[in-house]
């Protein structure tokens, strides 16, 4: 008996149970879903919520208002903010070597925090689509971010430590513009200023959520195809090459992908800390390495952690809803150090 022939069973036990995990934690964030749609200070119950759901016009006036034009928008925004986050930060990691790494490495949510935040200071609106205004301008700024990385690392040859280097004076960077921007604004300007940064999504509605779709789908067909060279990027820049894999220009695309994820998921809830770097530890014990299951883990991982993030920032405060940025980092902190407490690696070296 050949080796491979020994090992497949193995693989195939191996596969079973990563499908089998991808399958369960699709089935928890369908009932953080339904969680999600339930709670709130109108107090329905879970047919109310679900007929509504499945047959909308013959739902009475109040439930449709309520679940799809009040409640269902915040929650399929989650959802997508949720996917990007996660999948950014498993690419990050992954192209970085950095467990530390998320969507924050870089600066590009600093960035587009500043972007927001110079709009809402000078008060500029675009006349044709002015609730696209903010949005835009934090797309923008994550844009830039990512040009000022790009240039600087492509002159040292698009390494990760120089990308590391590059991303890490980029944050410093728009953190202190930011300041700058919130230390000259007035009372009522900082206010808002200061909203946007916390996270909400308040901010959804059925307007921006196919924005948002579009930008993730996009993001995420065009990954597919090089889900087995992450893989092997994984292994070290010399291991990918030997196997025929252009590193620079791989991380140039997950460079690229990491911007346009980041870009959807800031640019209509603010900037969300703790996502991008919890969800892709949680997706890595659960599946491995292999890219392939782990993306698809990484993001509903993602999504759950919003979505529940959600439901208790309907929960802390009855009648009003906390920002879901300080949810998510009051959330993420205790988990980062258990994680450090329990010793577990996850095979980073």
């Amino acid at each position: 008996m050949t080796i491979a022939e020994r090992a497949a069973p193995h693989h195939a036990a191996l596969s079973r149970a990563r499908l089998t995990r991808l399958s369960v934690a699709g089935v928890v964030l369908a009932v953080a879903v339904v969680v999600d749609l339930l709670t709130g200070p109108a107090f329905l119950s879970v047919p109310d919520v679900l007929r509504t759901l499945v047959l909308p016009d013959a739902a009475p006036a109040r439930l449709r208002v309520i679940v799809w034009d009040l409640r269902l928008p915040l929650t399929f925004m989650a959802i997508m903010v949720g996917v990007a986050l996660g999948v950014a930060g498993t690419l990050m990691q992954t192209m970085l070597g950095n467990p530390l790494a998320s969507p924050y490495t870089l600066g590009f949510s600093a960035a587009a925090g500043f972007g927001a935040s110079l709009t809402i200071l000078t008060g500029v609106s675009l006349p044709l689509f002015p609730s696209l205004t903010i949005p835009l301008a934090a797309i923008a700024g994550c844009a830039i971010a990512a040009a000022m990385v790009y240039g600087v690392s492509r002159v040292r040859g698009m390494t990760a430590e120089v990308m590391v280097l590059a991303g890490i004076a980029t944050l410093f960077l728009f953190q202190s513009l930011q300041s700058l921007a919130q230390y000259v604004a007035s009372p009522e300007v900082l206010q808002a200023m200061v909203f946007w940064l916390f996270g909400s999504l308040l901010k959804a509605s059925w307007q921006n959520v196919p924005i948002v779709f579009g930008l993730v789908a996009v993001s995420l067909l065009a990954l597919i195809p090089d889900l087995w060279k992450v893989t092997a990027l994984r292994l070290g820049d010399a291991r990918a090459a030997a196997v025929g894999i252009n590193v620079a220009r791989l991380r140039i695309k997950l460079f690229t992908l990491v911007t346009l994820l980041t870009a959807a998921a800031v640019a209509f809830v603010g900037t969300i800390g703790f996502v991008g770097l919890v969800a892709p530890h949680v997706a890595r014990m659960l599946v491995g390495e292999d890219h392939r299951v782990l993306v698809p883990m990484a993001a509903i991982c993602g999504a759950i952690v919003m979505v529940s993030a959600s439901i208790l920032s309907k929960l802390v405060s009855p009648g009003a809803v906390v920002p879901i940025g300080i949810v998510t980092a009051v959330v993420g902190v205790p988990f980062l150090f258990a994680l450090t407490l329990s010793g577990r690696r996850n095979h980073w070296g």
